[in-house]
Formats: structure tokens, sequence, C-alpha cells
């Protein structure tokens, strides 16, 4: 009987360190940020095919992403306390 019961207090620890760790992941997926915008031309009409670079200034790392129809773009998941530069590249022509 002591046996059952020291195994049913384990796996009621484990579920609450379960429980407690899926809670910070939830935290931090909270604290992130997203960066979204859309990019145009001169006469303010969205761009679609074009590149848009993120640059995390702190370390140095870049994402790109691809402008949809509507020139949209989205970079999410970020650090809230690093400064981003971003830069946009217009749509290739392809021959």
């Amino acid at each position: 009987m002591n046996l059952q019961r020291r195994i049913f207090c384990l796996a009621a620890a484990l579920s609450l360190f379960a429980g407690a760790a899926a809670a910070q992941d939830k935290k931090r997926e909270a604290q992130l940020r997203t960066v979204r915008g859309v990019v145009t031309d001169k006469s303010d009409g969205p761009l679609s095919g074009s590149v848009v670079f993120l640059k995390n200034a702190r370390t140095n790392s870049v994402r790109s992403s691809y402008t949809d129809d509507t020139g949209s773009y989205r970079f999410s998941g970020l650090d809230p306390n690093a400064d981003y530069e971003l830069h946009a590249d217009g749509p290739q022509r392809r021959l």
C-alpha cells in the first residue's frame, strides 16, 4: 500500500509540473511581438512579391518574407526587448 501511495504522489507532482510548464510557455508566447505592414510603390499601390528583411539589431539575425498579393507581410514570434531594422526590395522581374 505504501508503494501505491508513493506512485500516486509522484504522478500528482509530475502533472503539477507539466501544468506549470505549459502555463510558462503560454506566458512567454503572449509576450512575443509581431510586425506587419504593407509594401507600396510611389503611388501607394501594393507591391506583391517583394522581399522584406527584418534584422534583429542585437543579434544581427535576419529573417525574410515575401509579400502577398496585397503587398502585406508579417513577422511573428519576435523578442519584445530587441530593436529591429526593416528593409524591403521590390519584386524581381522574371524573363
